[in-house]
């Protein structure tokens, strides 16, 4: 299976940059499956119903967040309409929405995605190490493909829960920090 992940989208730009490049990639290089974090993609904090509509219109099958996913007030409105669209997993108890999720590509095959939020220079939150290991054990239950966004500042701590998972999930991806570290 081909798999494309499409780290933070930021604002307009980010949305054409999406809409005009992103159908291509997937047929040219026959995408089976496309995640993208969405945190900033509404004028760059936070996230829309219009522009999860936006980027589910051009293909995206899942989409991840950050600590911008309650910039905009609404998310709290609409997030649970969407089982696609995940907040980091590591939020208290009754957070609206899901940190994680089970879905299957374009042939059929099941994909799990988990989103977790970082604690180093970021506000304090559950352990991701434990909450990503538990979100994996259920998830290994079902599919053997597991995919973990990493949501967090310090690529350390990107890195770490990369080796802590090890074995456990098919890759660990670091999304926040805007600027291209291959973490």
């Amino acid at each position: 299976m081909k798999l494309l992940f499409v780290g933070d989208i930021v604002g307009k730009p980010g949305r054409k940059a999406i809409a005009r490049l992103l159908p291509d990639l997937i047929e040219r290089h026959e995408i089976d499956f496309v995640i993208a974090n969405c945190e900033n993609a509404a004028a760059g904090f936070g996230v829309t119903r219009d522009v999860v509509d936006e980027l589910y219109r051009n293909r995206i099958d899942v989409l991840t967040s950050g600590n911008h996913i309650w910039d905009k007030k609404e998310v709290k409105e609409f997030i649970e309409d969407y089982r696609n669209l995940l907040r980091p997993a590591n939020y208290p108890d009754g957070s609206p929405g899901w940190g994680s999720v089970l879905t299957n590509n374009s042939s059929g095959s099941s994909v799990g995605v988990i989103n977790i939020e970082g604690r180093v220079f970021m506000k304090p939150l559950d352990c991701p190490f434990r909450t990503a290991e538990r979100e994996a054990r259920d998830l290994k239950t079902r599919t053997n493909i597991i995919v973990v966004d990493m949501h967090a500042e310090a690529t350390s701590e990107k890195e770490a829960l990369g080796w802590y998972l090890d074995g456990h999930v098919s890759a660990v991806i670091g999304t926040h920090t805007h600027v291209q570290t291959a973490d």
